[in-house]
């Protein structure tokens, strides 16, 4: 049996009413805003940070480690006789690394030596004569004062034998024999007084002669000195504490003075050539604060400081220098390189090595 609806059941059911969400943008609002504070706040801090020491800092990364490599050459010709190290091998100074075949020069110094025996030998005989020269000067000189004495006498026995003659108490025979002794004895006196000259003349060349001796000896000697240094070049020593790096001595080949044999590095004592533009050097100059992050352990930063600034800009000490006197001018910010030296206590802290890259931050604001 059906049921008859009420007429209140016969409407319509009516929806119920839900109130409306808020909107989205009214949710997000607090968080953009914390989003916009945190941001301000961020670049407030680095600007603030930028503006007490980040415009004070000069940075580049092109900039590379330096030292003085040192290439070694041979300062005598001949054939290599002995290499004592080898690639990457540490040596000290004064550690000898290559031997040059020594017997030519060993004969070299023994012809020197022979040389200035003989040279000597010739000097201390010239010597030997001035010293007799010298006597026989003396034994002239007495000779003569004998014979000026002897000469004297003749003399004035002659005047007397002259004035007995006048006076016919003596005879004229008398007075011309001694007048005869006298002219003797003054021409024996002139004979020893040219002796005595020429011994004398004799003496002066003896003594030039012994200046040329002399000279030959000091000219011997300086040959025997450069047969000595020649033979001690036959031994390259290295001249620093360092590697040995690009070696390309063999034994047995021949090298001639200056042609290449290898290289030592140094590993103590560098330094950063540090190429800045030219607008960072308005202020940039010596004893100012420098950190040195080399690629090889970037990590691991390098305090130091400039040493100096180059007196000109890298095209100045190019092979062509720029020209830009033509109608094709494009223009380009020129580097000036700057000398980094890195501080003693750091030397260790990272094993640089000449020719690493490395990013330099210079602070113009330190002193």
């Amino acid at each position: 049996m059906n049921k008859v609806l009420s007429a209140a059941e016969l409407q319509p059911a009516q929806p119920s009413v839900v109130p409306a969400p808020a909107p989205a943008k009214s949710r997000r609002k607090p968080f953009v805003m914390l989003g916009a504070a945190i941001a301000v706040g961020v670049a407030g801090w680095y600007g603030f940070q930028w503006w007490q020491a980040g415009r004070f800092l000069m940075s580049t990364d092109d900039a590379y480690v330096g030292g003085n490599v040192t290439p070694l050459a041979p300062r005598v010709a001949g054939h290599i006789d002995q290499i004592l190290v080898e690639d990457n091998q540490h040596v000290d100074a004064g550690q000898l690394i290559i031997r040059i075949d020594d017997r030519p020069f060993k004969a070299a110094v023994e012809r020197a030596q022979a040389s200035v025996q003989q040279q000597q030998s010739a000097l201390d005989n010239l010597r030997a004569q001035v010293s007799l020269q010298n006597s026989l000067i003396e034994q002239a000189e007495a000779d003569l004062d004998a014979k000026s004495a002897a000469a004297t006498f003749t003399t004035q026995d002659a005047q007397r034998y002259a004035v007995l003659a006048s006076t016919k108490a003596g005879t004229q025979q008398d007075a011309q024999r001694s007048l005869a002794a006298d002219s003797q004895a003054k021409a024996s006196v002139a004979a020893s007084r040219a002796g005595l000259a020429a011994a004398r003349q004799q003496l002066t060349v003896l003594n030039t002669q012994i200046a040329e001796a002399t000279a030959a000896v000091s000219a011997a000697k300086a040959d025997l000195d450069t047969a000595e240094l020649d033979l001690g070049f036959t031994q390259i020593r290295s001249p620093i504490d360092g590697l040995v790096g690009n070696r390309l001595a063999q034994v047995g080949t021949y090298v001639s003075p200056g042609s290449y044999l290898l290289t030592i590095v140094p590993q103590t004592g560098l330094w950063v050539d540090a190429n800045f533009k030219e607008d960072q050097l308005r202020s940039m100059t010596n004893g100012q604060v420098a950190t040195v992050y080399s690629d090889i352990a970037p990590d691991q930063p390098l305090k130091g400081h400039v040493s100096s600034l180059g007196p000109a800009t890298g095209a100045i000490f190019s092979v062509i220098p720029a020209q830009n006197a033509t109608g094709n001018f494009t223009k380009i910010v020129q580097r000036v390189p700057v000398r980094i030296t890195i501080d003693p206590d750091q030397g260790n802290k990272v094993a640089l090595r000449p020719g690493l890259s490395t990013v330099v931050t210079v602070d113009i604001a330190s002193r």
